[in-house]
């Protein structure tokens, strides 16, 4: 037998209509949802600050009131970690809508992530918010106390998954493979859409993307599970679809957690029917004696200014608008960076092809610096400067970015703590067992490819990608589809050819990890993102689009791996 397991949040802001979707499109054991991210917490730091109360994801009130009826009258249990910075408030809100409602539902929270008031004793700074990233098992006693509804802080993103599992199977704590193979099922379902076919490389080949509904997992007692979704909704499972998620925003070989360190160069998958990915055979290691805390501050204050430049000269124009705008500045920014992007091409056939864009980034910790002291002085270049001088956007006051970085604290120093129904305070204890997260070596390449005609194509053109965030650095997942396109893959796409691939990227340090078992490398990329998301170091803050921009770059593919890939029909066979 196995537990149904949904998701209905990847993130603040998801389809608010998703929670009613997967409740009422099948059968669910528990439904999940995953409401935080690196950013998330930076704003409802921000909403802390205003008001004490605040802190929670606002938006999860809402789906609670249209299904926490629903919910109880199918006998689901929902588990999200939407209470943020308060999941005590938050629980204390549910508490007071389910009485205006009329209905009797028991709810639970875990708390003792967070450590913003213990920040400087712990070695952390003084940041807005330090959160630890705590583990399942206060889920599950929450859940084995009868709970109807569990809320967390910040709980890693596979722990609403595995907090069930758990409790649904009576897993121990050293029960690593089962823990492992339920990690990697949360991680393929916790950021919604993007297991069934959204921010897919091959997005063309899915029929019906119009509205992709979200995912499920059948977690069976060894930890194994198939990742499908509820009939006649949009999207597809596929494995390359599952794939793509497992590929997103991973670090190396080992994934630790707090729970278990899973091992993702064990995991496998295969089609099991339409709509239906099986994942099998990962193994688990004990976690790491430290858990990771997110930390954000404030880092001062920002500003930008975009100056279309059109037609002829354009990096005369260009340089015309930097000289004269420093120069007029009355106090100069701590930082102030320049970026020109030439879209533009040559005898366009609308204006909007004939214009690239100028974008001037101004930081400091002084608001009045890049308030409109900079803004002002943009604008007022509008009759005074290149010829055809417009802006994309009107001027504007400076606003607060902020920094995000990763500390690590020993997991005794965490009150992991779950609140149950019925007020009862039970401290969850850290893991007994614990092992230090050493990388792994690369297994043995495979044999290259026979020398043969080569042809100068996109990467794309064989391979699929995801990337995303971690704090400062991003990751790239590459895979293919064939035995014969991985000897391939894994010869050629070497660091020093996606540092030719990706200039901005040539100068930075750069890891690459084998993953055979899913034909796929992984890269991550130190320091592309400067101090993370919120300090918007590029204008792909998060790098979702990198892969995208991997795949598009050109490198010499043997010509019989593009003749074939061409009538391969692997794909339209598994979603037929």
């Amino acid at each position: 037998m196995s537990v149904r397991i949904g998701n209905c949040s990847g993130f603040y802001g998801d389809r608010i209509s998703a929670m009613r979707e997967m409740l009422t499109g099948g059968e669910l054991d528990y439904l999940t949802g995953d409401y935080l991210a690196e950013l998330t917490m930076l704003i409802l730091g921000k909403d802390r600050m205003r008001d004490a109360d605040l802190g929670y994801a606002k938006t999860f009130l809402r789906q609670m009131e249209d299904c926490l009826g629903l919910a109880m009258e199918r006998g689901v249990r929902i588990v999200v970690n939407a209470g943020g910075l308060n999941p005590a408030g938050l629980s204390a809100k549910l508490g007071e809508l389910a009485d205006r409602l009329g209905i009797e539902a028991r709810i639970a929270h875990v708390t003792g992530d967070d450590l913003t008031a213990r920040a400087p004793d712990l070695g952390l700074g003084t940041p807005l918010t330090a959160n630890a990233y705590l583990g399942a098992w206060g889920i599950a006693e929450c859940l084995a106390a009868g709970a109807d509804v569990v809320v967390t802080g910040r709980v890693t993103d596979a722990s609403v998954v595995v907090g069930p599992a758990a409790h649904h199977f009576g897993w121990r704590r050293d029960d690593y493979d089962a823990l492992a193979g339920a990690v990697v099922a949360g991680h393929v379902i916790e950021c919604g859409t993007q297991a069934t076919g959204g921010n897919f490389s091959f997005f063309t080949e899915i029929p019906d993307l119009n509205r992709p509904g979200f995912p499920l997992a059948e977690i069976r007692a060894d930890g194994s599970s198939v990742i499908t979704k509820h009939a006649g909704t949009g999207g597809a499972v596929t494995v390359d679809t599952v794939t793509a998620q497992l590929m997103y925003e991973i670090q190396g070989a080992r994934y630790a957690g707090p729970d278990v360190t899973t091992r993702l160069d064990s995991a496998t998958l295969r089609q099991d029917g339409p709509d239906r990915v099986e994942i099998s055979g990962v193994r688990g290691e004990a976690p790491p004696p430290q858990l990771k805390v997110s930390l954000n501050t404030l880092g001062g204050f920002r500003n930008e200014m975009a100056f279309v430049l059109t037609g002829l000269d354009i990096e005369a124009k260009a340089d015309l608008a930097r000289t004269q705008l420093e120069s007029w500045l009355p106090v100069r920014p701590a930082e102030l960076t320049w970026e020109l992007a030439r879209l533009d091409r040559p005898n366009a056939e609308t204006q909007e092809q004939a214009s690239a864009i100028l974008r001037c980034v101004v930081r400091d910790p002084d608001p009045n610096t890049v308030g409109r002291a900079f803004s002002n002085v943009a604008v007022e270049l509008a009759l005074a400067s290149y010829p055809g001088c417009n802006f994309l956007s009107m001027p504007g006051n400076g606003s607060a970015y902020g920094v995000y970085t990763p500390g690590y604290v020993d997991a005794e120093e965490v009150p992991h703590t779950a609140v149950l129904p019925d007020g009862t305070r039970v401290a969850i204890a850290p893991a007994v067992e614990t092992r230090t997260l050493d990388p792994v070596g690369d297994p043995a390449l495979p044999l290259p490819l026979p020398d043969g005609d080569t042809v100068d194509a996109p990467l794309g053109a064989l391979a699929a990608a995801r990337s995303g965030d971690k704090g400062g650095n991003a990751n790239i997942g590459v895979w293919v589809r064939t035995d014969e396109q991985w000897q391939w893959l894994a010869n050629a796409l070497t660091v020093d050819e996606v540092r030719r691939m990706l200039p901005e990227a040539e100068q930075l340090p750069i890891t690459r990890t084998l993953l055979p078992e899913l034909r796929a490398v992984n890269f991550v990329i130190e320091g592309i993102l400067g101090p993370g998301v919120a300090y918007q170091a590029r204008f792909d803050p998060q790098a979702k689009g990198l892969g995208e921009w991997l795949r598009s770059r050109h490198l010499a593919i043997p010509s019989a791996l593009l003749d074939s890939a061409t009538s391969d029909t692997t794909l339209q066979e598994a979603i037929s």
